[in-house]
């Protein structure tokens, strides 16, 4: 098995994965950063934010529905759903920002250190086949 080069990260991959992070997913960014174990957890509290607020959405248009058509709704049990939801995912969001920060700053430090000494070329390839002796 070889092993895999990690390239640097650069300053355009950064700023799509800051992006990513801060207006689309919160966590997302943070994996294609190579950042994983923070993008995995910005994620999973994200996804359980939405999921949170999604359901507490749906109960409120049931009960609002049933308003409408003159029935009597059930008492309001899903509030802290709601405020639950909201705090997951403004979580994950404030999580996501503080990496996305330190993705910054890690691309401003590798670009002030210089770009990184190419190794020796060890052989020729070139379009020739080698000469048989």
């Amino acid at each position: 098995m070889t092993a895999r080069t990690v390239r640097p990260l650069g300053r355009a991959r950064v700023a799509s994965c800051v992006l990513i992070n801060l207006c689309a997913t919160p966590g997302l960014g943070s994996l294609m950063a190579r950042r994983v174990w923070a993008g995995i957890g910005q994620l999973l509290l994200a996804v359980a934010g939405f999921c949170l607020i999604v359901y507490w959405m749906c109960e409120l248009f049931y009960r609002v529905y049933l308003e409408q058509l003159g029935e009597t709704a059930p008492a309001n049990a899903y509030g802290w759903m709601g405020k639950w939801g909201l705090i997951c995912f403004g979580l994950s969001w404030l999580w996501s920002l503080v990496t996305s920060l330190s993705l910054l700053r890690q691309v401003k430090a590798d670009e002030r250190a210089g770009p990184k000494p190419v190794p020796p070329r060890l052989a020729d390839l070139t379009d020739k086949p080698p000469k048989p002796s």
